[in-house]
């Protein structure tokens, strides 16, 4: 009896033990996936206004470093050491693609970097640019440095550029003026965040639905403000070309740009190309024209003057505004930009 006694003693020494191991193992494992839901996920967006709509989108759930912040120029971006350690560290990368972010393989590359890289654009309706369009930064940059006798090294910056891809493409890559092309984009981000952090998609997919709700609204709210804009008066001159899906979506005729290009990149236009500008300017009757928060507004300052015409209020195209700015989030700069329009353009 003592024997048998202590057999079952044993055995529920033994079953105990295990029952607790079990229990140790089980809240082992609930910590750590409480844990692995805690850690937010590692994003980088190349430009302010992609980075807004991620933001939108991730919300508390993801850690995002944006590389061209508020006020920033994507085209003309020299990235720092610290954003090449930015992208070895995230997961995602979300970018614009179409060459606007021209810089971006050279740097993916060299920060050995192995985030999965989301292209924004991929499935819309793209513009196409105008035949010749894309040599014209280096058709104007060459022209000024011919000017002033520095064939040779203008030769040799030439060479470099080509060989880093800071020739332009082939579409237009302004695609967030048009709020059904963000629609899209947001979509996307939502898709992708959820399948790299399926913890969390519940709270991706609520913040998309919420934000989708307010561009719908906003895409709305556009179309009719424009129609206070009488037709003839709904033309567009701005410092480089990057209005045209506003253009396309929401009716005006783009009918020039300072710059004459549809990149920032591009030197001063000869004073030919400013000349023909003022004539058509002129010659078709816009009532106003418009300079940008990534571009410098003399050039546009002069063409009012001597087209006398008047120069609007700065627009965001290509970048946010900074923090508690009327163009700080990307809802607030296309209000903000809408409003600028119709009251110039209506008067």
């Amino acid at each position: 009896m003592k024997i048998g006694k202590i057999v079952l003693i044993y055995l529920g020494l033994v079953t105990v033990m295990l029952w607790l191991a079990a229990c140790g193992a089980g809240a082992a494992a609930t910590q750590s996936a409480q844990n692995s839901a805690d850690e937010k996920l590692k994003v980088v967006a190349t430009f302010s206004i992609l980075g807004d709509l991620v933001q939108s989108v991730g919300g508390d759930k993801i850690e995002l470093h944006t590389l061209v912040g508020p006020g920033g120029d994507t085209h003309t971006f020299e990235p720092s050491p610290g954003d090449s350690v930015a992208l070895v560290e995230a997961k995602l990368i979300f970018e614009n693609g179409l060459e606007l972010e021209t810089w971006l393989d050279d740097l993916y590359s060299a920060s050995g970097s192995t985030a999965q890289r989301v292209v924004v654009t991929e499935g819309l309706d793209l513009i196409v640019m105008a035949e010749g369009e894309a040599e014209h930064d280096e058709a104007g940059d060459h022209e000024e440095h011919a000017a002033e006798g520095e064939h040779e090294e203008h030769d040799e910056h030439t060479a470099e550029a080509d060989g880093h891809g800071h020739a332009h493409g082939e579409f237009d890559p302004h695609v967030w003026h048009d709020v059904t092309n963000v629609i899209h984009e947001v979509e996307l981000i939502r898709d992708t965040l959820a399948e790299a952090d399926p913890a969390n998609a519940p709270s991706y997919q609520a913040n998309a639905e919420a934000y989708l709700g307010q561009l719908k609204e906003l895409d709305s709210w556009v179309a009719e403000e424009i129609k206070k804009i009488p037709a003839d008066r709904r033309k567009l001159v701005t410092s480089h070309d990057t209005f045209g899906y506003l253009a396309r979506r929401y009716g005006f005729e783009v009918v020039g740009s300072g710059l004459g290009s549809i990149s920032t990149e591009t030197g001063d236009p000869s004073a030919a190309e400013v000349a023909s500008l003022i004539e058509e300017i002129k010659a078709v009757g816009v009532p106003a024209i418009f300079t940008e928060n990534v571009s410098n507004s003399k050039l546009m300052e002069r063409v009012a003057a001597e087209a006398g015409v008047t120069l609007g209020p700065q627009l965001y195209t290509d970048a946010l505004g900074e923090p508690g700015s009327e163009g700080e989030t990307y809802l607030k700069m296309m209000r903000y930009n809408v409003s600028a329009l119709v009251t110039a353009l209506s008067q």
